[in-house]
């Protein structure tokens, strides 16, 4: 029996739950670097994929394409096609249960992409960083599933 896995949003109004998953990847497209603000989209497929809490807002970013984002926070969460519902990793409470498995639509790979990983790494935080952390109280949803939430920090 394959594992119940969940995630959504940064503020929990939406939610959704998949058991059987498909391939997961990174997207290189420009349509993924700008729905996700980021470099790629990372997305795997969920064959049964639902949502269990409120409703994501849809963008039809294709003719053959739309993509799925929360109404309240932003979060995105999902890309849809004819060939079925891909989810936002980043999005489940566990994202290293769907870790990438491919790299696809390399012609738009954004050019220092590879060399990232050998960015210097400030791991020594300033006095003024580490009051400032020790500050911030977080208004996301925990990463499980909840019987209730009320969105909080609107």
């Amino acid at each position: 029996m394959p594992e119940t896995l969940t995630g959504g949003c940064q503020c929990g109004a939406v939610r959704f739950e998949t058991k059987l998953v498909g391939r997961a990847s990174i997207c290189h497209c420009r349509m993924c670097q700008k729905a996700f603000g980021s470099f790629f989209g990372p997305l795997v497929s969920a064959h049964d994929g639902h949502w269990t809490r409120g409703e994501p807002k849809w963008f039809q970013s294709s003719n053959v394409a739309r993509r799925a984002f929360c109404g309240e926070c932003g979060t995105p969460l999902a890309y849809e096609t004819k060939y079925g519902l891909e989810l936002a990793i980043g999005a489940f409470d566990d994202p290293a249960k769907v870790a990438p498995a491919i790299q696809v639509n390399l012609n738009d790979k954004l050019p220092f992409f590879d060399t990232l990983t050998s960015l210097p790494i400030k791991d020594d935080p300033s006095d003024e960083w580490l009051d400032f952390m020790a500050g911030v109280h977080s208004h996301q949803h925990p990463d499980h599933d909840t019987a209730e939430w009320t969105v909080k920090g609107a």
